[in-house]
C-alpha cells in the first residue's frame, strides 16, 4: 500500500504545539484589537455554492485556476472557499443585518496553487469586513486596526502601501488605456503576460518577470484616470492616516488580486521576507459586490491578513515567538496517585496549567517527565508528605531550590512565586 496516503496532502500540514498555541494567541490578539472597534465574530461555512465565488470574476486566477470545485451527492455545484469576503457578503445578502455591519472572521481557505514556503493550499486568514458606508474614515479605521494588530505582535519592519482604483467608470477607462499600452509592446512581454493581457490587463502591473519590467514601468498610472469624487475619497483616507500617525507609501501599481476592488486598495509588506512572499495582508473597498450576490447596492470595505506569512515575518524579526512550555506546574506523586488527582484539580481551579505523571511510575521517571514538560515548578508528594499533610515545591528552572509546606499553604506560596 502507498504510505503517502497516510501523510497530509500536498499543500497542507499538521500544526502541532507550540506553533498551534502561537496561532491561537494570534487570533485572540486580533479579536481583541478589532473587538475594541465594535467588530463581532462571524463564523462562515467552509464551502459555498460555487456561484458565490464565480461572482469574483472569471478572469481572476483564484476562480479560473485555483478553486476547489465539485458536484456533491445532491447534484449541487460546491466550492471550498478560496477567500472569505464573498462569503461575508453572501451572509449579509441572506440575513440583512442592521447597517453598518462590522464583522471579523478567522479560518482556513483553499486554493490549488504551487505549494512553497509561506504559501499552502490550505491557508488561514484573519480579517474584517464593514458593510453599509462609503465613508473614507471607515477605510482608514480598518487599515489602522491592522496596523495596531501588527504592533501588538511586535512587528516593526512593515510597510503600508495604498492606492485607489477609482470608481467603476474610472477603472474601465484605465483598463482601456492599459490594454492599448501593453498591446503596443506585445513583442516585449513574457508569454505569461500575453495570456494575462487577454483576460485582465490590471494583473500585468503585478508582474515581476524580468522581460516585463520596462513595459510595466512605463504603463499609465491609475491616478491619472481618477474622477473627482474618487480622488476626494482617496485624499480623505490618506488624511486620516496622516492624522493617526500611520506612515504609508502611495503605490500607483497596487491593484490586488481580485476583480471586485474599487477605490481604496492597500497592502502590508514585511521588509524581512523575500520579495516574492513579502505581502502579509491587505484589502480594500468593494462597493458593487453586494448587488451581484442578491443584496441591494451596499458599500463595503475590508481586509484579510495571512496567518502563515505574518508568523514568518515575526520569526524574521524575532518577535511573538512560540511558547516554551505548555504548563506551569508538574505534580509528582509516589504515594499511590490519589493525591495527584486532588492537587492537580485544586491548582488548576486556582488558574494554573498543571499536568502530572501516570501509571504509578518511579520518582526518577516522574522527575524526568517534570523536567521535559517545561514546567517552572514541581509539586512532590511521597508517603511522608501525604502522612504529614504537606507537599514539596521544587524550582525546576531557577535557583530557588525546594521547600516543604503544608497543603493549606500551597496556593499562597504558588501565588507568591508565579504571579
Amino acid at each position: 500500500m502507498n504510505d503517502s496516503i497516510y501523510r497530509a496532502p500536498k499543500g497542507t500540514r499538521d500544526i502541532l504545539w507550540p506553533e498551534s498555541e502561537r496561532w491561537r494567541t494570534l487570533i485572540e490578539i486580533f479579536s481583541d484589537v478589532v473587538g475594541s472597534a465594535g467588530y463581532t465574530q462571524l463564523v462562515l461555512p467552509i464551502f459555498e455554492h460555487a456561484e458565490v465565488f464565480h461572482r469574483l470574476g472569471s478572469s481572476t486566477d483564484v476562480v479560473s485556476k485555483e478553486m476547489y470545485e465539485f458536484i456533491d451527492k445532491g447534484g449541487r455545484h460546491i466550492a471550498l472557499r478560496p477567500e472569505q469576503t464573498a462569503s461575508v457578503v453572501r451572509s449579509y445578502s441572506q440575513h440583512r443585518p442592521v447597517l453598518p455591519w462590522k464583522v471579523w472572521y478567522t479560518g482556513p481557505n483553499f486554493r490549488y496553487e504551487r505549494a512553497q514556503k509561506g504559501r499552502f493550499r490550505q491557508f488561514d486568514q484573519v480579517g474584517v469586513e464593514a458593510l453599509g458606508s462609503d465613508d473614507p474614515h471607515l477605510d482608514a479605521e480598518i487599515i489602522s486596526l491592522a496596523w495596531q494588530f501588527y504592533e501588538r505582535l511586535g512587528l516593526r519592519d512593515v510597510t503600508l502601501l495604498v492606492n485607489s482604483l477609482g470608481n467603476a467608470d474610472d477603472r474601465g477607462r484605465y483598463i482601456e488605456s492599459l490594454t492599448a499600452h501593453f498591446s503596443a509592446s506585445i513583442d516585449d512581454l513574457s508569454a505569461e503576460s500575453l495570456k494575462t493581457l487577454k483576460t485582465n490587463p490590471l494583473r500585468l502591473l503585478d508582474s515581476r518577470r524580468p522581460e516585463d519590467i520596462e513595459v510595466v514601468a512605463s504603463a499609465p498610472q491609475m491616478s491619472d484616470y481618477l474622477s473627482s469624487d474618487a480622488s476626494e475619497h482617496f485624499d480623505g483616507v490618506c488624511r486620516v492616516l496622516d492624522s493617526l500617525g500611520i506612515t504609508y507609501e502611495v503605490s500607483p501599481r497596487l491593484v490586488r488580486g481580485l476583480d471586485y476592488y474599487v477605490r481604496t486598495t492597500f497592502e502590508f509588506v514585511a521588509g524581512q521576507l523575500d520579495a516574492a512572499q513579502d505581502a502579509i495582508g491587505g484589502g480594500g473597498r468593494y462597493d458593487g459586490l453586494a448587488e451581484t450576490l442578491g443584496a441591494p447596492p451596499t458599500a463595503g470595505v475590508g481586509l484579510a491578513l495571512g496567518v502563515d506569512r505574518t508568523l514568518l515575518a515575526c520569526d524574521a524579526e524575532g518577535v511573538f515567538l512560540p511558547p516554551t512550555s505548555a504548563i506551569d506546574i508538574f505534580v509528582v506523586d509516589t504515594s499511590g496517585g490519589d493525591e495527584a488527582v486532588l492537587i492537580t484539580n485544586e491548582v488548576r481551579q486556582a488558574g494554573w496549567r498543571v499536568d502530572r505523571a501516570w501509571d504509578d511510575r518511579s520518582m526518577k521517571s516522574q522527575m524526568k517527565a517534570a523536567d521535559r514538560s517545561g514546567a517552572a515548578y514541581a509539586i512532590i508528594v511521597g508517603e511522608e508528605e501525604r502522612t504529614n499533610g504537606s507537599v514539596t515545591i521544587r524550582d525546576l528552572r531557577g535557583d530557588a531550590g525546594q521547600e516543604t509546606v503544608s497543603r493549606t499553604e500551597l496556593l499562597g506560596i504558588l501565588r507568591k512565586r508565579l504571579l
